[in-house]
């Protein structure tokens, strides 16, 4: 049962709207929808109370920066006794293009610094996760996740906040799996409910 979602990204007004800080626009529209408010400072972590579908979930921001997410992730779940299939990481991923989401039961961390932090941190990938793609790079890639969108790439992120929002009230609602069918489709695709 979902229980926590990690929304991936850096501290500091800097990062704020830059690619590699989706994982924190997630959680911001997680949060406004359920008139929630990041108060709370826990396990290196800022965190604040929802409910999905009936169904309260914690979200957390790690405030360890990106390459060590796990730490704050490992320290929440013990306080709270989650295990890791009650813990769902979203983050931005630059092997997707711009536009699309994949929601995962588990899967590898792949290239994706936080995500390896998370694995390390919890000695596993069984971890459900959210990849928000942020596809194609312009230029260096460790120089474009830290660069602020452009105007136009802010209204396709809006609408993929939207799809990714909805596709994580799903989960407690009808399940993984259901979500992971509606809302992995491709951009333009039918997505259904």
């Amino acid at each position: 049962m979902l229980k926590l979602i990690v929304g991936l990204g850096n501290p500091g007004i800097e990062y704020a709207f830059t690619p590699h800080n989706f994982g924190f626009l997630l959680l911001d529209e997680l949060a406004n929808r359920g008139h929630a408010r990041f108060r709370v400072r826990e396990c290196q972590a800022l965190t604040a109370r929802t409910v999905l579908a009936g169904t309260e979930v914690r979200l957390a921001k790690p405030e360890t920066f990106m390459n060590l997410s796990g730490v704050a992730v490992r320290a929440l779940m013990a306080k709270y006794g989650y295990e890791p299939a009650d813990v769902l990481v979203a983050c931005d991923d630059l092997d997707l293009p711009l536009g699309t989401l994949r929601l995962r039961e588990h899967g590898s961390p792949g290239t994706h610094n936080g995500l390896r932090s998370v694995a390390g941190a919890l000695g596993t990938d069984e971890y459900p996760r959210l990849r928000l793609g942020i596809g194609p790079a312009r230029g260096a890639a460790e120089r474009f996740v830290l660069t602020p969108w452009k105007q136009k790439e802010l209204e396709v992120v809006a609408e993929v906040l939207d799809r990714a929002a909805d596709a994580l009230e799903m989960i407690p609602r009808e399940g993984m799996a259901k979500a992971m069918s509606v809302y992995n489709a491709r951009p333009g695709a039918e997505a259904g409910g």
